[in-house]
């Protein structure tokens, strides 16, 4: 190759790799732009909110019942209802879907069937909440029978039913994370506990679980964040909107916060459309300090 043919290449190659550096400046200027833009609307959106209810907060707000009159409204059965529904949804989802991922992760035989039971789980955490709804309903709240036999009883518009509801709603990212948790943790630590005679199990308990507990603990609580502001689901299984006492067991009749906001929403009087920006903000509060406990305990663990 002659010297000019030398040169001809080297400059098209030259120019190609500046190419490459433009369309990577362009691109990183036209991500930031997108990401701005949904920064912006979040922010005037949260300014509005605010705007529009933090005059209505207050002590009483937070302790009173709800009532026809928007100035007596108040979240009190909510708040106590969200947390009923919260508690028990952890119950029930989350050792199974720790399990599950313990099971699929360190025990289960690699091959097709497992492989299908992974790209399934994955398709159903992205099923829309409302579907999960109508499978409460069918379910939980008319109760299952098959063949003339009870398989689940009737549980009616309660706790109970909305608790199992999201618990089936969020198992599907609470196993996803679970998975990726336990995958991240190093090969090297198993080997070390199996070479040391420990049993597969106790190298699980003892050592992959302490290792991917940070992991496991942000994607339970980003997804308990999902289902604090659920309603669509709820809405379906009969999720009451007007509840004018407290709580007292898993049978009973109950309301969240995202329902009672969809109430006010939805009554002509500017006065409950305050309400329901006060309550959002309630909300809001809620969920942002369930990130941040996410954050902080992933980074205490990792720490540690």
């Amino acid at each position: 190759m002659s010297t000019a043919e030398t040169t001809e290449v080297s400059l098209r190659a030259q120019g190609a790799v500046a190419r490459r550096q433009m369309v990577s400046r362009a691109s990183r200027w036209v991500l930031l732009g997108v990401t701005l833009v949904g920064v912006f609307a979040l922010a005037f959106l949260a300014y509005d909110v605010i705007h529009t209810g933090a005059s209505r907060l207050s002590w009483d707000f937070l302790t009173s019942y709800p009532s026809r009159r928007a100035a007596n409204a108040g979240l009190r059965s909510s708040i106590l209802g969200s947390a009923w529904v919260m508690v028990t949804t952890v119950i029930l989802a989350i050792p199974v879907a720790v399990g599950t991922a313990v099971f699929i992760e360190e025990f289960a035989p690699k091959g097709r069937v497992t492989a299908a039971v992974r790209l399934n789980i994955a398709n159903l955490a992205g099923v829309p909440s409302i579907i999960y709804g109508i499978l409460g309903l069918t379910i939980f709240v008319r109760g299952l029978t098959i063949m003339g036999v009870t398989v689940i009883p009737k549980m009616g518009g309660s706790i109970l039913a909305g608790s199992l509801t999201l618990a089936l709603m969020i198992l599907p990212m609470t196993v996803i994370a679970s998975v990726e948790a336990i995958r991240q943790v190093p090969p090297s630590i198993r080997d070390g506990s199996l070479a040391l005679g420990a049993s597969r199990w106790q190298t699980v308990w003892y050592h992959t679980l302490p290792g991917a507990l940070p992991g496991i603990m942000t994607g339970t609580i980003l997804a308990i964040a999902r289902a604090a502001g659920e309603t669509a689901a709820l809405i379906m299984i009969g999720a009451f909107a007007f509840i004018a006492f407290d709580n007292k067991s898993l049978g009973d009749s109950f309301t969240v916060m995202p329902v009672q906001i969809y109430n006010w929403t939805t009554l002509p009087q500017e006065a409950f459309r305050v309400n329901a920006a006060a309550a959002i903000i309630v909300l809001m509060v809620a969920v942002i300090g369930l990130n941040l406990v996410a954050v902080l305990i992933r980074e205490r663990f990792r720490r540690s």
